[in-house]
Formats: structure tokens, C-alpha cells, sequence
């Protein structure tokens, strides 16, 4: 079922708008109790359980991987809504606050 006027390629692109700003939304009121306000990605995909597996049933994959998170951060970053930032092997990410 497509929304009125839309294409189904304009429907997912807004439900994956929707998606990254209830993703920001998260970072946001999460970000009171850590340093400097940087969430760490680890935290943000345990808690909604971003960590998904992408490939088909029959394939093998070797647990489940982030790369939905990945995508939706990206969009966050590419509209400037979100900063980004790796220390070792761990991902930070907090608002970009206007």
C-alpha cells in the first residue's frame, strides 16, 4: 500500500527518515550521563537492538552485525544532525546541538 501519492521508493525513504530521526531523538536523551555527551554506538545498538542479521536464511553469516545502525547514523551525519568519532575500536556518536 503506497501513501498518496507517493511511489513505493519515496515511502521507504521517508520511513527511513522517520527511523533516523527516532534514532537522533534516542542519542539525544541519552546523552546527559556520558562524557562530553558521547554515546557510545555499542550502548545505542544494545539498547533498540540494532544489531541485525543480513543476509538470506540460507547463507551463512557469523552474528548478527550493525549495519542497519550504520546506514541510519550515516544519514544522521550526512545531514549534519549527528558527530561522529572513533577512539580504538569504539564508536561515539552525540546531537549536533544548534
Amino acid at each position: 500500500m503506497c501513501v498518496a501519492g507517493m511511489d513505493r521508493k519515496q515511502v521507504i525513504h521517508s520511513l527511513l527518515n522517520v527511523i533516523a530521526f527516532e534514532l537522533l531523538q534516542f542519542i539525544k536523551e541519552s546523552e546527559t550521563p556520558f562524557e562530553e555527551r558521547w554515546v557510545p554506538s555499542a550502548y545505542i545498538k544494545e539498547k533498540l537492538e540494532l544489531n541485525l542479521i543480513s543476509v538470506p536464511v540460507e547463507n551463512k553469516q557469523y552474528g548478527e552485525k550493525a549495519w542497519f545502525f550504520a546506514t541510519v547514523a550515516r544519514m544522521l551525519e550526512d545531514q549534519k544532525l549527528v558527530e561522529y568519532k572513533k577512539e580504538g575500536s569504539r564508536a561515539f556518536y552525540r546531537s549536533v546541538q544548534p
